[in-house]
């Protein structure tokens, strides 16, 4: 546990926060925490298999499936696209929520300037660099305003263990959505469940509607 990440007293709120910060449509609720969800004051760590080894050097980002033309990037291009930042909360499904987070990376909406998605294209699979690990969701949600591919977490590099150097983060799903140590995205027109998905957790895991697991799907 990072104790750096500790947050004491009253969680942070976007009052006074710059005019560039976008601010996730949750934190503007009356009760930021979803059903029986707790705040916690720290930032606990949980993964399928524990980090991956990852070279910067040999860093790659692809995007592939329905698209024009498949793309890749490197840490250096992947780093010299537009940036933005993000404040929002962070809900695991194992019921703790953390509150008050700044984000700052690439938006999910700014890869398609680069790759034009083909219509038929409904969902999106998120790969991470650790042993084929993939999370789903519907197109919708990876490209909310909120959702970003984040390298930072409150002005700190993200780190290794919290899913850095890059991870996504979709800010009104259950975290298990917010894939660490992100690879690439896969454009498809069927759903197809992902690592956690195809263990039981819900295609589409809203936090609000408590969305935890597949027999709780509607």
């Amino acid at each position: 546990m990072n104790d750096s990440k500790f947050q004491p007293g009253e969680a942070p709120g976007p009052l006074g926060l710059p005019d560039d910060v976008i601010i996730s449509p949750d934190t503007l609720r009356e009760d930021r925490i979803p059903p029986r969800q707790a705040r916690t004051h720290k930032w606990p760590v949980l993964d399928a298999f524990g980090p991956p080894k990852i070279a910067l050097e040999k860093w790659t980002f692809r995007i592939k499936g329905l698209v024009d033309t498949p793309i890749s990037w490197t840490w250096q291009e992947f780093q010299a696209l537009p940036r933005v930042r993000v404040f929002s909360d962070f809900h695991c499904v194992t019921r703790w929520s953390r509150l008050g987070n700044l984000w700052e990376g690439v938006r999910t909406s700014e890869l398609l300037k680069h790759a034009r998605v083909l219509p038929q294209a409904l969902y999106v699979l998120v790969s991470g660099h650790d042993w084929g690990w993939t999370t789903n969701m519907p197109l919708g949600a990876f490209l909310a305003e909120d959702a970003l591919f984040a390298d930072t977490h409150d002005g700190e590099p993200i780190s290794l263990e919290h899913g850095g150097p890059l991870r996504l983060i979709v800010p009104r799903l259950y975290a298990w959505k917010s894939a660490k140590w992100v690879s690439g995205i896969e454009f498809l027109e069927h759903d197809r469940a992902g690592y956690w998905e195809n263990g039981g957790y819900h295609m589409n895991g809203d936090p609000w509607s408590e969305q935890r697991y597949r027999q709780s799907e509607s």
